[in-house]
């Protein structure tokens, strides 16, 4: 009897140090993907009912702690581009990516303000990453094989610009057809180029919420932006991070999956200081990483 429990005893702390082992790993996971120098800022500048400025964003990033920051932006927004780039610069915060939207009035070459952002890079010389999303009115027309050759096609000519500057190109699941992951990985592979990045952003992968742990599989030898959010099937798209039903379990599949790549905190919504936004969402990850 005295050797059973002693067995059992043996059993039961090996059982211990296994789960153990497992937390800590987790945690040790959790603290080098989710610490503040691998979390980039999004979508602050055109819903941010502050107006702040280039100075006034780069002192906010520097109080909360962020290192990197992505840009995007409206036609408004652009002539204060270099000034942006510039204050980034002198606050130590690294401009990981610019937003480049496309719709069908690029079908015949970049518009205006696409050919504007080039220019800014290369003049303040700037390698970053250009994401790439997408109206449907680009594709929405042709047949699934024409789709993947006409937005290949345009992504060949993004990626050859942006090389002016240094800058390689990702794809940004926005929504319709290029926001399938198997569609993005057959855009990619139509290019034939081997440096195009995937952005996955939760406030766009409602329809993937379930077969989240699938995507990932898909999607991991191109993934190397995460934007969080708040996950409700049937709620609202743009949703505060711990206020979903859904974020926990995709956070902890992102976790156990192994990916290194950055991870967006955005402050997409409308009529709102960004601060306070990005203190919520940041708050709201704290919880849930406290819980897993």
């Amino acid at each position: 009897m005295k050797n059973q429990f002693s067995n059992y005893s043996v059993f039961i702390a090996i059982l211990f140090l296994l789960v153990s082992c497992k937390q800590n790993q987790i945690t040790t996971e959790s603290h080098t993907l989710f610490s503040m120098d691998n979390l980039v800022a999004w979508c602050i500048i055109p819903y941010d009912n502050q107006n702040r400025t280039a100075q006034e964003r780069a002192e906010m990033l520097n109080e909360f702690g962020f290192t990197k920051m992505a840009y995007d932006w409206r036609n408004e927004h652009l002539p204060q581009f270099s000034e942006e780039i510039k204050t980034l610069r002198e606050h130590n915060i690294e401009l990981t990516s610019v937003w480049l939207w496309i719709d069908q009035r690029a079908s015949d070459g970049f518009l205006p303000e696409h050919e504007f952002i080039f220019e800014t890079l290369e003049n303040e010389e700037v390698s970053t990453r250009i994401w790439i999303g997408m109206h449907t009115n680009f594709y929405e027309k042709y047949t699934d094989d024409k789709k993947v050759q006409r937005v290949a096609e345009m992504v060949r000519r993004i990626h050859e610009r942006a090389q002016d500057s240094g800058s390689a190109v990702s794809l940004y699941n926005h929504q319709g057809w290029l926001g399938i992951p198997e569609n993005q990985v057959r855009v990619i592979e139509a290019t034939g180029i081997d440096d195009i990045g995937i952005v996955f952003n939760f406030h766009h992968g409602h329809a993937q919420i379930d077969r989240f742990d699938e995507v990932l599989d898909i999607l991991m030898p191109w993934l190397e932006t995460v934007n969080l959010n708040g996950m409700e099937k049937d709620g609202a798209h743009i949703l505060d991070i711990g206020k979903g039903d859904y974020e926990k379990a995709m956070i902890e599949s992102l976790i156990e999956s192994g990916y290194t790549g950055n991870i967006g905190i955005i402050g997409h919504t409308d009529g709102e200081d960004v601060r306070e936004v990005l203190e919520r969402n940041l708050e709201g990850l704290r919880e849930i990483l406290g819980e897993i």
